[in-house]
């Protein structure tokens, strides 16, 4: 005997009070619903407000003759002439050029790099391999930079560094690695190069992963080989990433690691070491200009934010999507 069930049908007025009470829920509702989440967010978002944003307030110094003694609000206010002077001494030139110097050729070489090894270890078949060579590559980037301006002094110095005991011993005569400044400059974007390049090939990597594989077999089919396949199928489809990382590294073309260029720094190599990241920590920290400090600060920061607007709107002319 067949049962027949009837279709429930729920009134107009219940239907719409099931909609009002959807509607009401509100951020109390999913603040504790998700609890946790938010919990685990907050953390980086408090990180960056406390050690990004609730630091700009103090950039009016910029435009003060800051004395710490008078505190923000009693400080003379001077306009633009603290940074009329910034740009009338020579340090500033100086440390704009070398700036530049460094960061352009670091981009040059810490960028491509990056992309070409991860191409590379992307067409490495057998799997243990490919993951000792990235463990391998990847374990520089925890090492700080005074650990590795330390080890880059052990085995570069000219002295007793462990590369001219060997050097030494074939025949040949010590080099000053970090003693000489064209021999800095060089050491400088190598010991760069090594450190970032694990970090930078993971990126890639990643990205890689998301590559259709039916792509790679329909090159196969074409007759394509490994480098065609890298050139028409792995570069195209992580061109987005590619660019997106470009125009991130360009904001930083005016600042740079403070940290690097004062591990590596020496008495005998003044040529390049003077960058507005160390000039900024030697006006602001060792002579207590604030103000100067400060200025100079602002300006490598809207220079870069210009830089990384121009990247991106060059980027969105491309047909790429850009950061905005």
């Amino acid at each position: 005997m067949k049962t027949k069930h009837k279709a429930e049908v729920i009134p107009k007025n219940e239907t719409a009070f099931i909609r009002v009470e959807h509607e009401k829920k509100t951020i109390i509702y999913y603040l504790r619903r998700d609890w946790q989440l938010y919990f685990l967010l907050s953390i980086p978002v408090l990180f960056a407000f406390v050690f990004k944003y609730l630091p700009l307030s103090g950039l009016f110094i910029a435009f003060q003759n800051y004395n710490i003694l008078k505190g923000f609000w009693a400080s003379e206010w001077v306009g633009f002439d603290v940074f009329r002077d910034l740009f009338a001494r020579p340090d500033f030139g100086r440390a704009v050029r070398n700036t530049l110097l460094l960061n352009i050729s670091d981009l040059i070489l810490s960028f491509t790099i990056p992309i070409m090894l991860a191409l590379f270890i992307n067409e490495i078949k057998g799997t243990v391999f490919k993951r000792v060579n990235q463990t391998l590559l990847y374990l520089p980037h925890f090492l700080s930079w005074v650990i590795i301006g330390a080890l880059a002094y052990q085995l570069l110095g000219l002295g007793s560094g462990m590369m001219n005991n060997f050097i030494e011993q074939l025949g040949g005569s010590r080099i000053p690695f970090l003693q000489e400044d064209l021999h800095w400059l060089f050491s400088y974007l190598v010991i760069g190069v090594w450190q970032g390049m694990g970090w930078g090939t993971i990126i890639y990597l990643a990205a890689m992963s998301s590559v259709n594989p039916e792509l790679y077999e329909a090159a196969t089919v074409d007759g394509a080989g490994r480098w065609r396949k890298m050139w028409h199928v792995t570069l195209p489809c992580i061109r987005p990433t590619i660019v997106i990382l470009l125009i991130l590294s360009l904001g930083h073309v005016m600042g740079g690691s403070f940290e690097r260029v004062f591990a590596l720094q020496n008495m005998a190599t003044t040529e390049f070491t003077t960058t507005i990241p160390i000039l900024v920590y030697r006006w602001g920290i060792e002579n207590g200009d604030y103000s100067r400090a400060t200025a100079l600060g602002l300006f490598q920061a809207v220079i870069g934010l210009i830089l990384v607007l121009i990247a991106d709107r060059i980027a969105k002319k491309l047909g790429e999507d850009g950061l905005l």
